[in-house]
C-alpha cells in the first residue's frame, strides 16, 4: 500500500531524514518508534506532502506521489491524523466533521465497501455525537482527539498515518484511543502509527520501525524488538 524509498528532507539548512526506507502493507499497523526529535513526524508530514522531500520516493499503492501538494495526497487515499490535532475550534464539531470529506481522485475507494459517514463516526465516537453542536474548542483533550481521528476518517482514507494519538492524555482516555485504533484497523484500514509509548506501540502494532536521528536504526516483528534489548536501552528507554 504504502512504499517509502530513501527518503530525505529538510527544514531550511537542518537535514532531518537521512535515507527513510519503509512500507505499509495491507492489513497491517506498522509503528515508528524512537525518542522526541528524531524525525518521526516529519517522515509522516513528508508523506503526506507537507514536507517536500529533498531526494527519495514515496509511492502509494504504486503511484510515485512523492512531493505532491497535501490536498492531492489526501484525495488520493492518505489519511492524517496530525499530533497537534489542528481542530477548527469555533466551529462544532459536527461541522468540523463535515470539513473532513474529500472529493477522490481517480477511481479509488474502500476495498471492503464500508464508506465512512456521520452517521458511522458517531457510532465509533459516541461523545462526539452528544458533542455535536458544541464549539470543538471546548472540547476536552481526549475529545479533540477524537474528533480529529474522525474528521480524517471522514475522507475515507484507505490507509491512516496517526501522529503520536496517546501524548498527553489520561491513562484511560489513551486505553480508548488503542482500542479505537485497533477497531479502525480490523475495519480494513492499514495504519501507520507514529508513537513515543513503547507499550502502546507493542500492544498495537504488527511491525515496528525504529528511528535515531533521522535515519532507521531498526526493523522487525514487535517480537524481535521485545527481544532485542540493546535496540530498546540504545533508542527508546529513557
Amino acid at each position: 500500500m504504502l512504499q517509502v524509498d530513501a527518503l530525505h528532507a529538510h527544514y531550511a539548512k537542518s537535514h532531518i531524514l537521512h535515507g527513510v526506507t519503509l512500507t505499509v502493507e495491507a492489513g497491517e499497523i506498522v509503528c515508528l518508534l524512537g525518542r522526541n526529535g528524531v524525525g518521526k513526524s516529519t517522515t509522516l508530514k513528508s508523506l503526506m506532502g507537507l514536507v517536500k522531500p529533498s531526494a527519495g520516493s514515496v509511492k502509494f499503492k504504486g503511484q510515485d506521489i512523492t512531493g505532491l501538494p497535501a490536498y492531492r495526497v489526501a484525495r488520493l487515499g492518505l489519511g492524517y491524523v496530525p499530533e497537534e490535532r489542528r481542530i477548527f475550534p469555533t466551529i462544532s464539531v459536527k461541522e468540523n466533521l463535515l470539513m473532513g470529506i474529500k472529493p477522490r481522485l481517480g477511481a479509488g475507494g474502500r476495498g471492503n465497501g464500508k464508506a465512512w459517514t456521520l452517521e458511522r463516526v458517531y457510532a465509533f465516537f459516541p461523545r462526539l455525537r452528544e458533542r455535536e453542536n458544541q464549539r470543538a474548542g471546548t472540547l476536552s483533550g481526549g475529545e479533540q482527539q477524537m474528533l480529529t481521528t474522525g474528521r480524517t476518517l471522514m475522507g475515507n482514507p484507505e490507509v491512516l498515518l496517526v501522529d503520536e494519538p496517546t501524548e498527553g492524555l489520561a491513562p484511560m482516555i489513551v486505553e480508548q484511543v488503542e482500542r479505537i485504533l485497533t477497531e479502525i484497523h480490523r475495519d480494513g484500514t492499514p495504519i501507520l502509527l507514529v508513537e513515543q509509548a513503547l507499550e502502546t506501540a507493542l500492544g498495537l502494532a504488527h511491525r515496528v520501525y525504529v528511528m535515531s536521528k533521522g535515519e532507521i536504526v531498526f526493523s522487525g516483528s514487535t517480537q524481535e524488538l521485545k527481544a532485542n534489548e540493546q535496540v530498546r536501552k540504545q533508542y527508546l528507554e529513557v
